[in-house]
């Protein structure tokens, strides 16, 4: 029987690696000779080339809340492209981009009105860095240039973001690259004083105080900024103890030095309130988003910035471009036109209500595994969580790489970082999904962790 183009390309690609996957091991994937492909999506559920339905556990990489296929969403990318497909960023525009910064700036915390769109995390997060360089220039304090990262921290893999975070494995081949002047914070995930922890840490809000060490050891008028995600997520969703934040916040203020959250992943909802900041209280300087604004269907991203650093930059001869930045999909009109509909199902569904719904069901499901003894740690927030595997002898990875394989062959999409398994379910699952993805997962760590 012929081969149809797709199946010859996949055949090539087992052989010679023609599509160089990221974040993957791509020879052993093509020694496997097993293809991990995904032929159509619908709802809260994918389905592989094998022909196995599986519950989406981590809405994508973390983007499509509403699930797949959503009819609203195809309509409107459909009739976007019939009316106008690209327009000019640079001196032009088109009242899609501007209606949706308009909708974004009223669901950010007050005081946060202005709206800069990219087109990723990683775009995202280099432009609030960027924002914040030039703010203190313009202030007449460009010796503010340092970056406080912070260790585990992800934002992006941008040579910005990549210095500013923490995750080693991310680091360790650029280091040359590297932007000088980057710093990082402690951690706050101490399992021996938080393990099995529901919600917020009441121990670890003492670990703010490695900013005073570093502001003490550069001196506060040489940093420019401080970047956190609310919620670190891609290093295994690590929850900021109580008041930590907020202490972050103290300490920025009294020093000049402006706060970014890198909301990536807690923005639109995935923490029960329309950002990360709402749910903990805390208003930065800056919001970096992406992923959900559009449900991962076309790509975009963006920052937020108070009225204080936008007013910053509206200053010097009005015919001066104030901030030499931008990108050529900068508010694509494909994306602003899904963005609106983004947002109309969000709030026509209440699905951020939904998601405060979800989380005590999450909550109860993911916790019912402490039972297990290789589980070393559970912890959730939002509708999020994740769980910890004890490391098989001399082989870190081993387990989380076996789970990973099981549940392409026992219905779930699992999000593995090496013993590490990352929940975030669409907000459209039903709380017996929610159930069934967690009694599935206990029979699959059965079948291959114990």
């Amino acid at each position: 029987m012929a081969l149809d183009s797709g199946q010859t390309a996949l055949l090539r690609n087992e052989r010679e690696g023609t599509y160089w996957q990221p974040f993957t091991a791509n020879r052993m994937l093509r020694a496997n000779m097993e293809p991990r492909t995904m032929v159509s999506a619908q709802g809260a559920y994918y389905t592989s080339s094998e022909g196995v339905r599986l519950f989406d556990t981590l809405s994508g990489l973390w983007c499509t809340p509403l699930g797949h296929a959503h009819p609203r969403i195809v309509e409107a990318v459909r009739r976007q492209a019939e009316t106008l497909d690209f327009a000019p960023s640079f001196q032009l525009t088109h009242p899609g981009a501007i209606s949706l910064a308009e909708r974004i700036a009223d669901m950010a915390p007050e005081g946060m009105n202005h709206v800069f769109f990219a087109n990723s995390g990683s775009e995202a997060v280099d432009t609030a860095l960027k924002v914040a360089l030039g703010y203190h220039r313009i202030k007449g304090a460009g010796n503010r240039f340092r970056m406080i990262g912070r260790e585990r921290g992800y934002h992006g893999v941008g040579f910005g973001g990549m210095s500013v975070g923490g995750i080693v494995s991310n680091r360790k081949m650029f280091a040359a690259g590297m932007m000088s002047g980057v710093d990082h914070l402690r951690h706050t995930y101490e399992p021996e004083h938080m393990a099995f922890t529901r919600g917020q840490p009441t121990w670890g809000k003492h670990r703010a105080e490695d900013l005073v060490r570093l502001v003490t050891l550069h001196d506060a008028s040489t940093i420019a900024a401080v970047i956190v995600e609310p919620v670190q997520g891609s290093t295994g969703v690590i929850v900021p103890p109580v008041g930590y934040l907020q202490r972050l916040r103290e300490i920025c203020t009294a020093n000049g030095i402006l706060l970014i959250f890198d909301e990536v992943i807690t923005g639109f909802g995935r923490m029960g309130e329309n950002f990360g900041a709402q749910r903990f209280g805390v208003t930065p300087d800056i919001i970096t988003f992406a992923k959900a604004v559009t449900n991962g269907i076309v790509p975009m991203g963006g920052v937020i910035v108070t009225d204080e650093i936008y007013n910053t930059f509206m200053t010097g001869p009005e015919n001066a471009i104030e901030f030499c930045h931008g990108y050529t999909y900068s508010g694509h009109p494909m994306a602003a036109a899904v963005g609106h509909v983004v947002l109309d199902v969000m709030r026509e569904e209440g699905l951020v209500a939904r998601v405060r719904e979800l989380e005590p069901v999450l909550e109860e499901a993911i916790h019912g595994l402490k039972d297990m003894d290789v589980i070393a740690d559970i912890r959730n927030i939002g509708l999020t969580a994740a769980i910890d595997l004890k490391p098989a002898a001399d082989k870190p990875g081993a387990r989380g790489a076996a789970l990973f394989e099981a549940g392409l062959r026992g219905g779930l999409l699992l999000r593995c970082t090496g013993d590490t398994v990352s929940f975030g379910p669409p907000f459209i699952s039903t709380a017996q999904e929610l159930r069934d993805m967690v009694s599935t997962l206990r029979r699959l760590i059965i079948e291959v962790c114990c």
